[in-house]
């Protein structure tokens, strides 16, 4: 049994009651008298997150969340499923199985997300119907591919009616998309949006049905924007993407913090990562009543949610922080088999002393960016850099078979030297890298490939890396030991200039090609907003 005050998430009220449990599932909710510290409130929930993008394997990432209150989360896979398709999709839900955390599944819609990319596998009606069949798939993953659903794409409109068949929710992926076109995206039966930047956005897609999930990640931190929008509608509290050194400092407990702090109401805060993904996905979970798992948190109060103790299914899995069971991931070493790239390979070529190029702009604590218009000059036909307007190098190199690299600029970094590359490159995970000098950019790629993917920082020829061997992707060490060395990385990156909060991050998210307005892929600069390649140099 479990006593304490309980926070009932439904009606909102808070009751002093004895919980009893049996195989893992509340029996009784029995109201008492007697003085009791804390609150008792259902598991924490996170409904949209990438695992994958914690840098940790699925038990590691169970090994960190857990003490911060998270008892089950909604993954998206198609990082891994990009890389090595059904395979990958495989190792997550295997290692996931090995922990107490509750892993539940969409099935990966865009493998790969668009046609213009090079992934490592692909997943067709039929492969997305075998993955919905299993119970712990509860969706189709975010339609990443919103032009191709509204333009009726064929393969996007099977996927979507697999999901119909099965009755199982569809998850979006919108931008920015807004008016008549907003409406045929929602008018396919797409369900929710985690994508909203401001709550004149969030309030048109809750109008037309859809359910928002207000995102604070490590990349994106949009809650401070949705306050108005979440102060006045049910909503999902979600982090999509979330690097292990922010999820050590905290999960869902921070975010829902946060929210506090801001001004939304605590208990209708706490639905967002309790009752309402449950009921939305169908789970039995997300509230301290009868017939409901019980998965159970106590926390020092509703304001800093403070989290004490953590049951799962009734067994306590965490006190004060610590995890109470054991972690053993294995391991799945994924070869780059490339050719060694030399500095030409970074080069955008011209035959003019100085050209009009287009530059990818980044936007601070967002991942959608900025088009814009440079002129650059040339030395020996070298389209050069203009470091001392933060104009720098970016190159996508096909991790799958040898290409061409793909050249571009960008704007935002602020490195002076040096060169950061990553294998962690959004969503089919070629490899990106972002330099002020193309030698450096040589070395960190060539680094990555021989030692098997992860991130690597560069200068004058000198490397250093964060191994990520589980498909260039993950690791399976502790959290802590990830983060030690990823903290390394980030002071040289900083000693280069570089003053992006989290810059691995950023470079992940600059060859996904839904996100507006200019990306850059395996294939050549994309303009999201056309949805179209285009040329760097303009006339």
């Amino acid at each position: 049994m479990i006593e304490g005050n309980v926070v009932d998430v439904r009606s909102k009220k808070v009751f002093k009651a004895r919980i009893s449990h049996e195989d893992g599932v509340i029996t009784s909710v029995e109201e008492v008298s007697g003085d009791y510290e804390g609150y008792l409130i259902p598991g924490l929930i996170d409904s949209h997150i990438h695992i994958e993008s914690s840098l940790l394997c699925a038990s590691r990432f169970a090994e960190a969340a857990v003490p911060h209150g998270t008892t089950a989360v909604v993954a998206a896979p198609h990082e891994i499923a990009n890389v090595l398709g059904f395979s990958g999709v495989e190792y997550m839900t295997k290692d996931s199985k090995t922990v107490p955390l509750r892993v539940y599944f969409t099935a990966p819609s865009c493998v790969p997300t668009t046609p213009f990319e090079t992934s490592g596998a692909t997943f067709g009606p039929v492969e997305i119907e075998q993955l919905l069949a299993r119970d712990e798939f509860v969706a189709l993953g975010e339609i990443t591919n919103y032009p191709g659903a509204i333009a009726h794409d064929p393969e996007v409109m099977a996927k979507i009616e697999v999901a119909r068949r099965l009755h199982k929710p569809v998850d979006g992926h919108a931008p920015l998309l807004s008016g008549s076109r907003l409406k045929e995206y929602v008018s396919l039966g797409i369900s929710t949006d985690h994508e909203c930047t401001s709550s004149k956005e969030a309030s048109e897609k809750a109008a037309l049905g859809m359910l928002v999930m207000v995102r604070q990640g490590s990349a994106s931190r949009d809650l401070e924007a949705l306050v108005p929008f979440s102060r006045k509608h049910e909503f999902l509290l979600v982090s999509d993407d979330i690097n292990v050194s922010d999820l050590i400092q905290g999960h869902l407990d921070k975010t829902l913090a946060q929210a506090v702090g801001l001004g939304v109401d605590p208990i209708h805060a706490l639905r967002a990562a309790t009752i309402n993904p449950a009921l939305h996905y169908g789970l039995p979970l997300g509230a301290i009543e009868e017939g409901r798992r019980a998965d159970i948190v106590k926390v020092s109060n509703l304001e800093s949610f403070n989290v004490d103790e953590v049951y799962i299914g009734g067994e306590m899995v965490s006190s004060k922080g610590v995890p109470r069971f054991e972690v053993r991931p294995k391991e799945i070493v994924t070869q780059f088999v490339l050719q060694r790239r030399v500095p030409s390979d970074f080069e955008v070529m011209t035959t003019l002393l100085s050209v009009n190029a287009k530059v990818i702009g980044l936007v601070e604590n967002e991942i959608v960016t900025e088009s814009l218009l440079a002129k650059l000059h040339s030395e020996n036909g070298k389209v050069m850099p203009d470091i001392e307007n933060d104009i720098l190098r970016i190159s996508v190199v096909n991790r799958y078979r040898d290409a061409p690299v793909s050249n571009g600029f960008v704007k935002g970094f602020g490195l002076k030297n040096g060169a950061i590359a990553s294998s962690v490159a959004h969503d089919s995970h070629n490899i990106i890298v972002v330099g002020a000098n193309s030698d450096d950019m040589a070395i960190a790629v060539n680094t990555l490939v021989e030692e098997g993917g992860g991130l690597c920082v560069c200068s004058a020829g000198q490397c250093s890396m964060l191994n990520l061997r589980v498909a260039g992707l993950m690791c399976t060490k502790p959290a802590h030991e990830v983060m030690r060395v990823l903290d390394t990385l980030l002071a040289k990156v900083r000693a280069l200039g570089c003053q992006v909060r989290n810059p691995f991050m950023t470079l992940s998210f600059l060859s996904l090609l839904v996100i507006p307005k200019l990306k850059l892929g395996d294939k050549g600069l994309f303009d999201v907003e056309r949805f179209q390649l285009v040329d760097v140099i303009t006339v």
